[in-house]
């Protein structure tokens, strides 16, 4: 007979599993590395055989600990990815992702946030978090959230403002004739 947490596990992964791997995906921007980001989390949360979790609760550490691998993986990453442009550029190939138009837009932007500022953002508006929940979670104060939110929402006012001003200017320009 399975353990518990087995049990608590496959409901889980069964239950939520796709919505946890789009809260990575928010984070990573990149859906193969959402899906190892999860099952990392699994990993290190029932990994100790933890036992009494309800699948709610089991939820919250997996999120938490997708958080902390998440903001563990960008700090560890700053220096190569300041020299990795100079080495070779990310092959990118399509995922088959279900993320259209204006999602993978947004998706695009928060990739331009710094890891701690696109945390803030995805657990405050896609997780619906209050600030002394982020806060806890990512173990900073919520001074340093509200900052966090703050800047990351002036720089994705900033980058709308950008495609508009971009998009008009094109729509202005006549177009060639292509008789």
């Amino acid at each position: 007979m399975a353990a518990r947490w087995e049990l608590v596990v496959a409901e889980l992964v069964a239950q939520r599993g796709e919505a946890l791997v789009r809260y990575a995906m928010l984070l990573t921007g990149d859906e193969e590395e959402a899906r190892d980001m999860v099952q990392d989390a699994l990993t290190a949360t029932f990994g100790r055989l933890r036992n009494g979790f309800e699948v709610e609760q089991a939820e919250a550490y997996v999120r938490k600990a997708i958080a902390n691998r998440f903001l563990d993986r960008a700090r560890r990453g700053q220096r190569w990815r300041r020299i990795q442009p100079l080495v070779a550029e990310r092959e990118r190939l399509d995922s088959g992702s279900t993320l259209t138009g204006e999602r993978l837009d947004m998706a695009h932007r928060l990739q331009r946030l710094t890891p701690r500022e696109r945390a803030c953002i995805v657990l405050r508006y896609d997780e619906d978090r209050t600030v002394d929940q982020i806060a806890a979670e990512l173990g900073i104060s919520a001074g340093a959230v509200k900052r966090y939110l703050s800047d990351a929402l002036g720089k994705l006012r900033g980058m709308l403002e950008r495609e508009r001003e971009r998009d008009a200017r094109a729509a202005d320009r006549p177009r060639e004739d292509r008789a």
